[in-house]
């Protein structure tokens, strides 16, 4: 069992900054990736970005948050963050943590946060 819990959500400005954090605890070893979806109201759940816990790490981002959002990890904490940068209204949403055994594609994570809320004013 892995359980995730994200911390660093708020109401900015647009334009503004918030870092996100997961931190991972229980069967740690089995985890292969981490990373972030988002859900806004109204709207499928999306993917935002990923990191491996390869040597280095390997990022994916979406297209809409590439060059915004830097996703990162700190291997000793198993822990997670994203940074996130020029923030668009369009980036309110509900961020879940998200952790996967898997060695393909992070589409159907295995381990789930229970979210936190990021809203963007205008």
């Amino acid at each position: 069992q892995v359980q995730l819990i994200e911390s660093g959500g708020g109401l900015v400005q647009a334009g503004g900054s918030l870092r996100l954090s997961c931190a991972a605890s229980g069967r740690t070893f089995s985890i292969y990736a981490m990373g972030w979806f988002r859900q806004a109201p109204g709207k499928e759940r999306e993917f935002v970005a990923r990191i491996t816990w390869t040597r280095g790490g390997s990022s994916l981002y979406a297209d809409s948050v590439k060059g915004r959002f830097t996703i990162s990890r700190d291997n000793a904490k198993n822990m997670v963050n994203l940074q996130m940068n020029s923030l668009k209204p369009e980036d309110t949403a509900v961020y879940y943590c998200a952790a996967s055994r898997g060695l393909g594609a992070f589409t159907e994570p295995d381990y789930w946060g229970q979210g936190t809320q990021v809203t963007v004013s205008s």
